[in-house]
């Protein structure tokens, strides 16, 4: 029996195990709830031998000390992994998406250093699915994802609500949010969804709809927690210690608003957001003096403290139904409790419900699923909720409780009056849903669905129309390796047509291909390196260092590394340092086809000397603007971010790579090379080099050789492999 090592991606929201903040805020709602509970019974599972979830360490006073904790163990196979990115606040997740590709460098330190590279990846939400895509990728193994909640819909909404196109992408990032939901829909080899409702109307809203591959599996409850209410009185049963003071903690919080609190009970929750829509359900109370003489309403809407101190969203909402709640004089008939325990205090708000013969209510009009709504059934609560949506298949599947239109308060209240009235169809919804919850919606159900799914992906490695089997998995070559060798390639591996020792080069990178790793380091841009590799018929490089050090590729599709170019970003103005440099004499722009993201390259006048780059520097100085510079043979000046060069770039990789610097072989000619020759690799200067090299002779990590170009290269690799006693050589 195969067993599995499988990774979850949920960067945003407050994520811990234990004792979670579910509704703290909207960051941290159904979506944190939903990875908690699969990171949980996944690892129950006999075929998973390890499950981790990936997400975000926050250090911040705002927030628990708990979610500083790098790894919290949940149990012998299951953990929460917690990688900083973007700081150490807490911050909202449309401000993530610009410090993802630091998250991925430090997921891929960590699994390098663990030496366990995982079966199977799973994304959740947008960000979520951005990581998981990227390790699939890199690893070449498969990549499951789920939205949650997509994009395009939620504009749809937002613009519906009067909100403008240009402050729902101001606000929450959302062109990028869609072009990341449409890219999965090609590259992931599985999508699980919750309900077929979100296929028909979200996700055929995309381009890349048709190249989506679906599965429909609902999530479950936990029956440890979430069990009938009439457990109680079972003469067998018995509560834990936790769960009797839940209980009297649950009554105690909703009783103390209410003057009759036998009365059955009308209840919602949900966390303090505007599509939950508790306005209506209270309306429907408040309006109707025959529903408020048979029942007491409670709303748990979210966690809170101090409502003034909340962000404007989640104030506006509490305060309005605090509002109405004044409006319709419900005092002593409605309870709006401020906090509530989503594992301890959560199941028993159900159970109290149902032992008082009320109904719960689920007013979000067309939600993807409704949990609320499966773990109500569970507890034996009969449910109304929206005959549009996910609510719409659980409730015509289960037939336990009524589907009404959910913005009609008028309709609201008759369904509620209706089932509170009618102990026979309240007894049938009650045991429906009891049923249901244990046949059809258990998380134990989930995860064997979810495995064979994993097994039906792992037994097609040789299907081609599998994403995954045509992904490069480039990270397993680079994880693995020995040593990488990293060559400048022009004066270093040949000058011009001489070639000397290239094929001996190239043969030992072949025959070695299995521990040693081979780069180019090259000053050239990518087009004319490319054209440089197949000029010489290097094999083909692992990694491609070009542009002096500005871009970082790998394999023979040159995927760009996205974590080198965010590196490098910081503070770079490009388009402030071209105009700036438009009033320096003696330089004159290259053609576009020279210029680059990372890289402004110049032509500089025959007069051109040292006066004038020490004018240059203080020229940048002055104008605050900060990059570095190179002049090549008098003749070419390149304005790189400061952060970059050809050793950064080495010594990136040696981070990123969790790889040891010291078995890192770099060789190279000439004066943009000195700064990779000059770190703790082992180096290497061929014979034919420039004069400010010397000076690394004082470096006794750098090798001399006697002789030129590639023959000098294979004389330092054997050197140094010599030196380490390396059976290789």
């Amino acid at each position: 029996m195969k067993e599995y090592y499988i990774q979850l991606y949920s960067p945003h929201g407050l994520i811990r195990f234990h004792e979670p903040e579910i509704g703290r805020d909207k960051d941290t709602g159904g979506q944190v709830k939903y990875v908690l509970e699969l990171l949980e019974n996944l690892s129950k599972h006999p075929q998973v031998r390890k499950v981790d979830l990936f997400t975000r360490r926050i250090m911040d006073k705002r927030v628990s000390s708990s979610y500083e904790k790098e790894v919290e163990t949940v149990n012998e196979k299951a953990r929460i992994v917690r990688m900083t990115c973007g700081g150490n606040s807490y911050r909202p997740k449309e401000t993530l998406w610009d410090h993802l590709d630091e998250f991925i460098d430090k997921t891929l330190r960590f699994i390098e250093k663990e030496s366990d590279i995982p079966d199977v990846v799973h994304g959740h939400y947008a960000d979520g699915n951005y990581l998981a895509s990227q390790v699939s990728e890199i690893f070449g193994i498969p990549f499951i994802a789920t939205g949650h909640s997509l994009g395009r819909n939620k504009k749809a909404l937002l613009m519906r609500e009067g909100m403008s196109e240009e402050k729902i992408e101001e606000k929450f990032n959302m062109k990028l949010r869609i072009d990341t939901e449409e890219s999965v829909l090609k590259t992931a080899d599985m999508i699980v969804v919750s309900t077929q409702h979100i296929i028909d109307s979200q996700y055929s809203q995309y381009k890349n709809f048709t190249q989506g591959r679906f599965e429909v599996i609902p999530p479950g409850v936990t029956p440890e927690m979430f069990y009938p209410f009439y457990r109680l009185d079972m003469p067998a049963f018995k509560m834990s210690v936790e769960q009797e003071q839940a209980l009297y903690r649950v009554n105690s919080d909703i009783e103390r608003f209410l003057f009759h609190p036998a009365k059955p009970l009308i209840l919602s929750i949900g966390r303090a957001d505007k599509r939950k829509n508790f306005e209506s359900i209270i309306q429907s109370y408040g309006q109707d003096k025959e529903l408020q003489a048979m029942a007491n309403l409670a709303i748990f809407a979210g966690v809170r403290k101090d409502i003034s101190k909340m962000p404007e969203d989640e104030k506006d909402i509490l305060t309005n139904l605090l509002l109405l709640m004044d409006k319709y004089d419900l005092y002593g008939k409605m309870a709006i409790p401020k906090k509530n325990d989503p594992k301890l205090d959560v199941p028993e708000i159900y159970r109290l419900a149902a032992r008082k013969k009320g109904v719960f209510v689920n007013a979000t009009p067309g939600e993807n699923f409704g949990l609320t709504i499966v773990e109500a059934a569970a507890c034996g609560l009969p449910v109304i909720a929206s005959p549009t949506g996910g609510p719409k298949e659980i409730l015509e599947q289960n037939e336990n409780g009524l589907l009404v239109d959910v913005e009609d308060p008028a309709a609201i209240a008759t369904a509620l009056k209706k089932i509170i009235s009618d102990q026979v169809l309240w007894d049938k919804y009650s045991a429906n849903g009891i049923l249901a919850s244990t046949q059809l919606y258990s998380w134990t159900s989930f995860a064997n669905k979810y495995i064979g799914v994993v097994d039906s992906l792992l037994q097609q490695k040789n299907n081609t129309a599998l994403n995954f089997v045509n992904k490069p998995a480039y990270g397993k070559k680079l994880a693995g390796a020995r040593w990488f060798v990293i060559t400048d390639l022009d004066g270093t591996l040949a000058e011009g047509n001489d070639v000397r020792g290239l094929k001996e080069f190239t043969d030992w990178i072949k025959k070695n291909s299995g521990t040693v790793a081979f780069g180019i380091a090259s000053g050239r841009n990518l087009a004319i390196t490319q054209d440089a590799i197949k000029k010489y018929a290097l094999p083909q490089p692992d990694v491609v260092i070009c542009s002096a050090g500005a871009e970082i590729y790998y394999t023979d599709k040159f995927i760009a590394d996205k974590g080198w170019d965010s590196h490098i970003d910081y503070q770079w103005k490009r388009a402030e340092l071209q105009a700036a440099l438009k009033k320096f004499p003696g330089i004159r722009l290259q053609e576009q086809d020279a210029q680059w993201p990372f890289k402004l390259s110049y032509y500089v006048e025959d007069h051109f000397d040292e006066d004038d780059m020490a004018n240059l520097y203080k020229f940048l100085d002055d104008h605050k603007l900060r990059a570095k510079v190179l002049l090549t043979d008098n003749k070419f000046l390149d304005l790189l971010p400061f952060r970059a060069s050809k050793g950064s770039a080495v010594r990136y990789l040696a981070y990123k790579w969790n790889h040891p610097i010291d078995q890192i072989i770099t060789a190279g000619n000439g004066g943009n090379d000195k700064d990779m020759l000059n770190g703790k690799t082992r180096s290497i200067v061929v014979s034919n080099y420039s004069p400010e090299l010397e000076e690394l002779r004082k470096n006794k990590a750098v090798y001399f050789s006697t002789h030129p170009i590639a023959l000098g290269v294979m004389d330092g690799i054997h050197f140094h492999l010599a030196a380490m006693k390396d059976p290789g050589n």
